[in-house]
């Protein structure tokens, strides 16, 4: 069976202009085989934000694909919806804090679902992230979550290999950062992802670079000898 990852740097229906629907969203649609997919948005990282959650229903009740739509709560109704995981066809997570939606998981065993899920050889499907949502799957990230400007984050699920950065081209010094900790070692070589860019992976492996706004790019960072560097990968407009 196929497991569909897409980690978005940004972009999809939260900053498009009327929070509706983007090319984004329907290509995270798209790859699910269901005619009637259950939908779920997983609003973790931003403490289960009301306001987001009617945004995400918006956008993709009226996104023209037939669906049904719910939401990972760990606020209210915890058991009911943890439970309703093993229905979901498409997972959208959502973006925040990476620090806390990986302590809310832990505490509620969301981190090994999800980690099961994909290794799952009976099941279908697909998981989109974006920024935190997406940085949570790699090994490690980058993240603002402290407050304290960029940090390192090494505490990620694994489920993709290395590191992920994702707002890339959203702050000025996010590109040096980066490279810096990836210099260093404290951070393993990655990926970072502009806003409205995204790579998407079958079953762990690269199957393109997507991006749904001209300019939109993802970077690789490496190590080299005479520093970190960024190499732009191929991009293919969706």
């Amino acid at each position: 069976m196929t497991t569909h990852i897409v980690a978005m740097g940004g972009g999809g229906f939260s900053s498009s202009e009327g929070y509706a629907a983007t090319a984004l969203d329907r290509y995270i649609l798209s790859l699910t085989t269901k005619p009637n997919p259950l939908v779920c948005f997983v609003p973790s990282a931003a403490g289960d934000n009301g306001l987001y959650i009617q945004r995400f229903t918006n956008a993709y009740t009226r996104s023209g694909v037939t669906m049904r739509t719910a939401i990972l709560t760990l606020w209210e109704g915890v058991a009911e919806s943890i439970d309703r995981m093993d229905e979901v066809d498409v997972f959208m997570v959502g973006g925040g804090s990476t620090v806390n939606l990986l302590a809310l998981w832990n505490v509620h065993g969301i981190n090994r679902k999800f980690i099961d899920m994909c290794n799952d050889p009976d099941r279908d499907v697909v998981i989109a992230g974006l920024a935190a949502g997406a940085s949570v799957f790699h090994e490690a990230s980058t993240t603002g979550s402290y407050g304290r400007g960029v940090q390192p984050y090494p505490h990620g699920l694994g489920i993709l290999p290395g590191s992920f950065s994702p707002h890339f081209d959203r702050y000025p010094d996010r590109a040096d950062v980066f490279k810096a900790y990836v210099d260093d070692g404290v951070l393993p070589e990655g990926y970072g992802a502009d806003i409205g860019a995204a790579i998407h992976y079958i079953d762990g492996e690269i199957e393109a670079f997507i991006t749904e706004k001209d300019g939109a790019q993802v970077y690789w960072c490496e190590q080299a000898e005479r520093g970190a560097r960024l190499e732009p990968q191929q991009m293919t407009k969706i």
